[in-house]
C-alpha cells in the first residue's frame, strides 16, 4: 500500500512539473494528453492501494485485475462521496485519451484546449481545468493515505 502511494506520489511531481513548466513553455495538445496519462497513472496507483488495504481488512474477496473492475469493487466497497467522484474523473481521462477524434484549439497560445466528446457531451481541456484536476488528484492521494493508515477524519 504504502509503494503504491508513493508511486501516486511521485507521478504527481512529474504532472506537476508538466503542468508548471512544459505547458507554460510549449502550450500544446500533445503536453496536455500527456498531462492527463500521467494523471491516470496516479490514480492506478491510489487504486492499487485502496484494493489492498481492502484485500487486507476482508473488505473485498478478491484483487480485480481490470480497470472497470476495480473502479466497481471500490464503488462497492466504499459509500464515500470523495473516492465516487475520483473515480467518475478518472473514469473521464480514460475515455478522453482514448477519444477516436481530438480537436487541437488555439495550440502555442495561453488558452490551449483540448475539445473532444465523450459518452455525446463535449470536453475542454485546458490550462485552468487540469491545473484544478491536478489538486483534486493530489487532495484524494492524501485522503487515500489517510484511510489506509487509519487517521482518516
Amino acid at each position: 500500500m504504502k509503494e503504491s502511494l508513493d508511486d501516486a506520489r511521485e507521478e504527481l511531481k512529474r504532472v506537476d512539473h508538466m503542468i508548471f513548466v512544459s505547458l507554460k513553455y510549449t502550450r500544446t495538445v500533445d503536453v496536455l494528453i500527456n498531462i492527463l496519462k500521467r494523471m491516470i497513472d496516479a490514480y492506478d496507483f491510489a487504486i492499487e492501494a485502496i484494493l489492498r488495504y481492502a484485500l487486507e481488512n476482508n473488505l473485498v474477496e478478491k484483487m480485480p485485475t481490470n480497470p472497470v473492475a476495480k473502479v466497481e469493487a471500490i464503488l462497492n466497497t466504499y459509500d464515500d462521496e470523495i473516492i465516487r467522484d475520483n473515480m467518475e474523473l478518472y473514469q473521464m481521462f480514460k475515455k478522453i485519451v482514448k477519444a477516436p477524434e481530438v480537436k487541437r484549439i488555439n495550440e502555442y497560445r495561453r488558452h490551449v484546449t483540448l475539445r473532444t466528446e465523450i459518452d455525446r457531451t463535449k470536453v475542454e481541456i485546458h490550462i485552468d481545468n487540469i491545473t484544478e484536476y491536478y489538486n483534486i488528484i493530489k487532495e484524494f492521494v492524501v485522503y487515500i493515505n489517510n484511510l489506509v493508515s487509519g487517521t482518516e477524519s
